[in-house]
This record gives structure tokens, C-alpha cells and sequence, in this order.
């Protein structure tokens, strides 16, 4: 019986000592600091389009749940953004190629009038 109040009173003061190590004893200004979270640190280039180098580069800050949702967030929808874009351009110009051609093949096939008459 001794042994056994011995064992609870011992681990009492363990649990003790441990729970004032984490709490920081009572001091005023805590046992950790509080440190700034850790942001996106080579952002995308806001002047210029996004390109294969900045993507290859691109790495975000790790968090105790994985990454950081907001910067995630923020460089899809910056993404997201130059692809509509991209795409948009891509659709215009191939209309406009589109166009030249069907003119290049009506001015190639349409017959020139002084032919017929120099004979």
C-alpha cells in the first residue's frame, strides 16, 4: 500500500513539472513567443504574365495541416486568371487566322476580268 501512494504522489509531481515546463511557471510573457506565421516567401510576379520558371519555382510554406490555404488559393486563382486569358487570346487569333485564310482562298479561286478579253 505504501508503494502504490508512493507511485501516485511521484507521478503527481511529474505530472506537475511537466504541465509548469509547458505552461512557462507563471512568467508574464509566456512560455513561446509569438512568431508571425510564415508567408508565401517568391510570390508570383504581379508586373508580367506567370511563367514555366516562376510555376517550377513556386513552393509554398508547410503548416501543421499541409500548406498554407490562403497562398494556395491566391496562386490558383492568379493562375486560373492567365489561363482564361491565354485562352481568350488564343481564340481570337485563331478566328482572325481563320478569317485570312478563307480571304486568301477567295482572292486564289476568284477569276481575274482581263483575261478573256486580251485574246
Amino acid at each position: 500500500m505504501v508503494m502504490f501512494l508512493f507511485l501516485v504522489i511521484a507521478l503527481a509531481v511529474v505530472v506537475a513539472a511537466v504541465t509548469l515546463a509547458v505552461v512557462g511557471g507563471g512568467e508574464s510573457d509566456g512560455p513561446l513567443p509569438d512568431v508571425a506565421p510564415e508567408r508565401l516567401q517568391d510570390p508570383l510576379p504581379p508586373d508580367r504574365p506567370v511563367n514555366r520558371a516562376d510555376i517550377e519555382g513556386l513552393r509554398f510554406p508547410l503548416t501543421a495541416r499541409g500548406y498554407r490555404m490562403a497562398d494556395v488559393d491566391d496562386a490558383l486563382s492568379r493562375l486560373g486568371a492567365e489561363l482564361a486569358e491565354r485562352d481568350a487570346r488564343i481564340a481570337d487569333l485563331e478566328s482572325a487566322l481563320a478569317g485570312a485564310q478563307a480571304a486568301a482562298h477567295v482572292a486564289l479561286h476568284k477569276p481575274e476580268h482581263g483575261q478573256g478579253e486580251q485574246q
